[in-house]
């Protein structure tokens, strides 16, 4: 190979949920419940963790691009799927470790030392907006919305999401989302900085792409320093906003205004909160 440089690789890693292929110095992880919610259950969050630590040994990686299904990227934190119900019936230590699983999952996301860009199609939903704003830049289309209705079902934001996203869209506009829940439609994300750039319905992966094949160009070491610089020092006081949010959610989860929460929605009735 000419002055060392190596020959472009093209592969793909398969495991039952998600997706990993490689070409040249871009890959591409995508995830697929096959529903159309594509919500996180605990397999897949697992499974995504893995492929987030995946790239910590890759030195040839320039661009990793996430991508959830063609219909909606995520509607968030399955509450109804089995093994999430189980956590319930756990002891509390036993369970205090199972729902640090989102917090695990997204810090591995935020630690890829390539540049990450999510392609966001559809709705993008609680944990899946969690994970989304983890990476480095978001490709929104003209039909996706984001929305965080945690509180709404009597949880709270967790998972190292909230310096995260006050940390794009500022102080007011964080508690617009998370405190009122407000849906945000994709033009409005991109005016708050939630998202970084708007596609046609159908191309945020092609328009992601294009990202990436830039980012393949750069010097590769130089663009994973600075990479880390930007985040240091943006998210210098993260880790102190967000080290206990993991206990305040396995607090939340086995509360009853939680167990309101989910039954109202499934319902399809205004919720009844206490406080307890």
């Amino acid at each position: 190979m000419k002055n060392g440089q190596r020959a472009l690789r093209a592969s793909a890693t398969d495991m039952a949920l998600v997706q990993i292929k490689h070409a040249g110095r871009i890959a591409t992880v995508s995830f697929d419940r096959g529903t159309k919610a594509n919500a996180l259950s605990l397999d897949l969050m697992k499974e995504l963790t893995v492929a987030a630590r995946s790239f910590e040994d890759d030195h040839e990686t320039a661009c990793v691009v996430l991508r959830g299904r063609d219909d909606n990227f995520c509607l968030g934190f399955d509450l109804t799927d089995p093994a999430t119900l189980a956590l319930k019936e756990m002891p509390l230590s036993q369970r205090r470790i199972a729902l640090s699983l989102g917090s695990r999952l997204c810090k591995a996301w935020e630690d890829i030392a390539p540049l990450t860009i999510c392609a966001v199609e559809g709705w993008c939903v609680g944990g899946g907006l969690a994970l989304a704003a983890t990476c480095d830049l978001r490709v929104a289309s003209d039909s996706t919305s984001f929305y965080i209705p945690e509180i709404a079902r009597g949880l709270n934001m967790s998972w190292g999401s909230v310096p995260r996203i006050t940390n794009l869209v500022g102080p007011a506009k964080a508690k617009r989302l998370i405190l009122l829940a407000e849906k945000l439609t994709a033009a409005d994300a991109v005016l708050w900085g939630l998202a970084d750039r708007l596609a046609p319905s159908g191309g945020t992966y092609d328009a992601a792409q294009s990202w990436a094949e830039t980012a393949a160009h750069m010097p590769p070491v130089a663009l994973r320093m600075c990479k880390r610089d930007i985040n240091a020092y943006a998210n210098a006081l993260a880790h102190v906003a967000s080290h206990s949010d993991y206990d305040g959610f396995t607090l939340m989860h086995a509360s009853d205004d939680a167990a309101e929460g989910v039954a109202s929605f499934v319902e399809r009735r205004p919720p009844d909160f206490t406080g307890s």
